[in-house]
Formats: C-alpha cells, sequence, structure tokens
C-alpha cells in the first residue's frame, strides 16, 4: 500500500509559496514584544557604534593638529563607554535571540507532533516512519539558526545600513556613490544563484529523508536483518543512499557558498575603490579624517550587507524544509468527526454491518456488502484465509478507516456521526504485535486508566495471571522496561496488554491474535482470565488456536470478500463446511505434534 519508501524521492514542488514565510510569521508574531525590546537594544548598541569613526575623524581633522588633549580624552572616553556598551547589548542580544529562537522551533514542533496524532492511519500506511520522524526533528531544527540569529538581526542589519547610509552621505556624497555603484552587480548575482540554490536543497531535503528513512527500517528491523545474515547486503544499501545523501550535499553546499564569498569580494572590490579615489583626492577635495571615517563607515555598511546575504543564503536554504514541515501541517486527516457529530452515550454493546463495502486502495475490495448483527455481551470469532478481511472489520469497527459505503452502528448509532473520542473511549483493542513503552510496567498499565490506583492496577494483572511474573521481577510493579518491551518475552508483553485492557474497562474488546505470542502453559492460566475479561462485553476475537475459537457465542468465517459461514462451533462442525475443514486441519496437526 506504500506509495513511498526509502528509495524513492519525494516529489519536489516547482513554485514556492510565499504564504509559508507569512505562516511563519504567525509563530513569530506572539513572542513580538519581546522582540521589540531585543530590537530596541540592538539598535542602540548600532547608533553607539555609529559614532566610532566620526570620533576617529574628528580627532584627526580637529583635535590633533589644535593639540587640544581635553578634546582628545573626551572622544577616547565617549570611544570607549560606546565599546562598553556594544559588549553589554551584544551580551543581551545573543541570549535573548536564542531563547527566542528556540520559543518558536518549539511551537513548531508542537504543532506537527499533535498534527501527526490526529492523522489517519492511511497516512502513516503510505511512507516510511522515518521521512515522518525528520520533519518533527531534523527539519524544524534546520530552521534554528534562522530564527535564532537572522530573523532580528536581518531587521537590525538593514536599520544598521540605513543609519551608515545616513552618516556616509552626511560626510560626502561622492564617496558615497563610488561606495554603491557594484550593487547592481550583487543584485543579479543574488538573482541567479537563488532558483539554484533552492533546487539543490530541495534535492538534499528528499536524500536526507530517503537515508532517515533507511536507518529506522533497519533498526526497528535489526533482529531480522542479523537472523537472516543479511548485513553485508544491508551495509551495500546504506552507502548507496549515503553517497548519493553525499553528492546532493555536496553539490548544495558549492551553490550555497557561491554567495558569501560574491558579497565578500563586491565588498572588497568597493572599499578598494574608495581607497583609490580617496588617496588621489587627499588634501584637495578629500581630508584625511574623512577618508578614515569613510572607509569606517564603508565596512559598516558591507558587513550589515554581507550578514544580509548570509540570511538570504540562510533562508533559501530553509525553503526546501519549511515546504515539507507545512506540507505535514497541510496534510488532511482522512477520518475525522463529522459536522455536528455526537457524542455516544455509555453504550451496551449492540453491533450490526449493514451492507458494508470497503477497499483501502482502488480496485483492491477486500469486504462486498458484508451485513451482521452482534447483541451486547456476546464474543465473536473472526476466521478464515489471511487478507480475507478479518482485520479489516475490526479497523472499520473502529473507524480507523471510513466505509466506501454501508453503514455501521453501535446501539443504533451511526459510527461515522460520533465523535471518535466517544467512539474510541468505549472499547479496547488488543494486537498481535503489543506495544510496550518506555516506563514502569506500573505505568504502562496504568495507560489504559491513567488515575487508576495501584491496587485497582495489581488486581487487574491479576485477573489476566499477569500478577505472578511481575512479583518475581527486581522491583514488581515498579520495574523499568525499555521501549516495546524488549526486557520482556513476547507472552509476558501480551499478559500486560490484557491487564491494561481490563483496567480500562470497555465496553467493546477486540482481540487480534492477542494470544499468539503466549505459550500453552500460559494460556490455559489465561482462559480463565479471559472469560473474566469478556464478561458483559461484546467482543471480537481474531485467533488461529482452537481454544480461543471454539469459546466464542459466534464464528464468522470469512473468504471472498464477505462472510462464508456463521454459527457456533457445533453449527458449523455439523455443517462440515470451510470452517470444518479449518478445525480438522488445524486437530490433525496438533495430534501430529
Amino acid at each position: 500500500m506504500a506509495r513511498n519508501k526509502y528509495d524513492v524521492d519525494e516529489e519536489l514542488s516547482q513554485e514556492f509559496n510565499w504564504q509559508h514565510y507569512k505562516r511563519l510569521g504567525q509563530y513569530i508574531k506572539p513572542y513580538k514584544k519581546r522582540i521589540l525590546v531585543i530590537l530596541g537594544v540592538i539598535i542602540f548598541a548600532n547608533i553607539c557604534g555609529m559614532f566610532g569613526p566620526y570620533f576617529t575623524k574628528f580627532a584627526i581633522d580637529t583635535a590633533i593638529p589644535n593639540k587640544n588633549f581635553k578634546q582628545l580624552m573626551i572622544i577616547g572616553l565617549l570611544f570607549f563607554i560606546t565599546l562598553i556598551i556594544g559588549g553589554l547589548c551584544m551580551r543581551y542580544r545573543i541570549y535573548h535571540i536564542t531563547e527566542l529562537g528556540q520559543d518558536v522551533l518549539k511551537d513548531m514542533r508542537f504543532d506537527i507532533f499533535s498534527h501527526l496524532q490526529k492523522l489517519s492511519f492511511s497516512y502513516f500506511d503510505s511512507r516510511p516512519h522515518g521521512k515522518i520522524l525528520i520533519r518533527v526533528v531534523n527539519y524544524i531544527n534546520t530552521l534554528s539558526d534562522l530564527l535564532s540569529n537572522g530573523l532580528i538581526n536581518l531587521i537590525s542589519d538593514f536599520f544598521n545600513v540605513f543609519i551608515t547610509l545616513i552618516f556616509m552621505l552626511a560626510i560626502d556624497i561622492r564617496l558615497t556613490g563610488y561606495s554603491l555603484v557594484l550593487m547592481p552587480v550583487l543584485f543579479v548575482m543574488v538573482m541567479v544563484i537563488k532558483t539554484k540554490q533552492r533546487k539543490a536543497y530541495q534535492v538534499l531535503s528528499n536524500k536526507q529523508s530517503n537515508l532517515n528513512a533507511y536507518i529506522h527500517e533497519s533498526i526497528a528491523g535489526i533482529k531480522i536483518t542479523q537472523s537472516f545474515a543479511r548485513e553485508k547486503e544491508n551495509y551495500h544499501i546504506f552507502k548507496e543512499i549515503n553517497n548519493e545523501y553525499r553528492t546532493s550535499w555536496m553539490k548544495a553546499v558549492r551553490i550555497q557558498f557561491l554567495l558569501w564569498p560574491g558579497v565578500q569580494n563586491i565588498s572588497v572590490m568597493a572599499t578598494s575603490l574608495i581607497y583609490f579615489v580617496g588617496i588621489r583626492q587627499i588634501g584637495v577635495e578629500v581630508s584625511t579624517g574623512t577618508l578614515i571615517a569613510f572607509i569606517g563607515y564603508i565596512n559598516n555598511f558591507w558587513n550589515p550587507v554581507i550578514n544580509i546575504g548570509n540570511f538570504y543564503n540562510s533562508l533559501i536554504t530553509a525553503t526546501a524544509y519549511l515546504e515539507r514541515i507545512f506540507e505535514t501541517l497541510d496534510e488532511k486527516p482522512e477520518i475525522v468527526d463529522a459536522p455536528n457529530a455526537e457524542v455516544l452515550p455509555q453504550i451496551a454493546g449492540d453491533i450490526a454491518f449493514s451492507h458494508v463495502t470497503f477497499s483501502y486502495e482502488k480496485d483492491k475490495r477486500i469486504l462486498k456488502d458484508v451485513s451482521f448483527q452482534v447483541d451486547s455481551g456476546k464474543s465473536v470469532a473472526l476466521v478464515g484465509p489471511t487478507g480475507a478481511g478479518k482485520t479489516t472489520i475490526i479497523n472499520l469497527l473502529s473507524r480507523f478507516y471510513d466505509v466506501d459505503s454501508g453503514v455501521i452502528t453501535i446501539d443504533g448509532h451511526d459510527i461515522s456521526k460520533v465523535t471518535l473520542a466517544s467512539l474510541r473511549s468505549q472499547m479496547g483493542v488488543m494486537l498481535q504485535d503489543t506495544f510496550i513503552f518506555s516506563g514502569t510496567i506500573l505505568d504502562n498499565i496504568r495507560y489504559g486508566k491513567l488515575d487508576a490506583t495501584e491496587e485497582e492496577v495489581i488486581a487487574a494483572a491479576k485477573v489476566v495471571r499477569a500478577h505472578d511474573f511481575i512479583s518475581q521481577l527486581k522491583n514488581g510493579y515498579h520495574t523499568v522496561v525499555e521501549e516495546r518491551g524488549s526486557t520482556l518475552s513476547a507472552g509476558q508483553r501480551q499478559l500486560l496488554a490484557f491487564a491494561r485492557t481490563l483496567l480500562a474497562d470497555p465496553k467493546i474488546l477486540i482481540l487480534d491474535e492477542a494470544t499468539s505470542s503466549i505459550d500453552t502453559e500460559t494460556e490455559e492460566l489465561l482462559q480463565i482470565g479471559l472469560q473474566e475479561l469478556l464478561k458483559g462485553r461484546t467482543s471480537f476475537i481474531i485467533a488461529h488456536r482452537l481454544s480461543t475459537i471454539k469459546n466464542s457465542d459466534e464464528i464468522f468465517y470469512i473468504a471472498n470478500q464477505k462472510i462464508q459461514e456463521a454459527g457456533n462451533h457445533e453449527e458449523l462442525m455439523a455443517e462440515k463446511g470451510l470452517y470444518y475443514h479449518l478445525y480438522q486441519s488445524q486437530y490433525d496437526l496438533i495430534k501430529l505434534d
């Protein structure tokens, strides 16, 4: 079903949507008061710095020739004070701009994570998780320099250029004209580099995404890799993807670094021109102090121009990442609350499928015109060949996907017209691949009911026969387990999941191969707990073990996009149809064992 893999590049957008920067501005807007304060400090420091070359001019042209040491001391003291003010303002600026930038990144990261929580299963089915992860972490982190240093500094640099121009014009209009003669060259160079740089970083973001996706997949499947001794093949694949990333990185960097030395060279040429013109006219139209002051100001002019060029460079680089970030934020959940959706009241658990048809992809129908009814408190086993649609039925009941046609109701309420939260909060789902979170066993069981007491957790664990193995652990219920429960056996993880589900006390219970990893001896003990777990709940059970199937109130044999047979164990065995042959084949295997 996946339409994207680690070796498939994501589609590149041809034109950048400048609205993205407007949206980025919405994240900055809540901090405008802090920005104004920081900006005020920076502007004050810049103004103080502007007097340095002027003090130098006054000292050379007036104080020193007149041997006025009092004036010279005053000028020196004022110059020293401006340096102190500049240093203090610089310290304030660095700390608070960095803090502000990180606050904005925190808000963006929170928004994208929150949005991912709402996206439908189909979104996660269609792309590697590594490509999703990189957007939350790496791509947002890439904006750090842009937000922490660039934005406010940009405003400051523009102000600095403007004020410097005023001082330069006040000193000598003609020299100012010479200083600006190469600006059109700079403008043309920036426009030429811009398009190439953005495309290069779009390609780089794709290769970075591919690399991250493969690393994530390799780590998640490391046990399988080592079991089949596939390390060499994986090295080869990784080397190829890594080389593609390196090549795209070097190309992007080569283009990016064209701008900085270009601006630097233009500034050097402009300064050289001022030296050439100024020295030829010293004593005629330009005084020594004026030339020295003007050289100071031209440095003050070109330094912020260089900074603006660097910021523009960072902006173009960040563009490729902003596109991916907002692309994720713009992804619409397919499964959402309907307009005017109602809260599903406390349910009894009567379930009905009416003419339900569903397909994950077009022209690949899984279920066709399926109808059945299950009374509250009854247990239903779903059996049939792999891919027949057993898990699809429970996915539709949980509204992880919407039906193509037909209606699913619980206690007469159409589930497409009630809120997702009120529906799923009354359901308990146990999957074959049980997920255990990093943390204590107590917290993992309590995940289904966060306000549960420790006594309630222990009581639930005892019912499903998990208490005995938990008690034997070093710290009992306070034992810390790793992510995915890697320090526990598969059977122990499933027992914890049983306890978690029981504690949540759902009205509808779904067990999808939930006993597949439990050994026979443990399962015999668990059957008593299972009966307690199923009591008073409407339950759907997908299982291949005969002991779990035969005790169900009703059994549906699913094949060829519909329910082929329905009835309890005795009724279906009497029919000697599909279920009978399935049961007999499993029974024969058990006898052989």
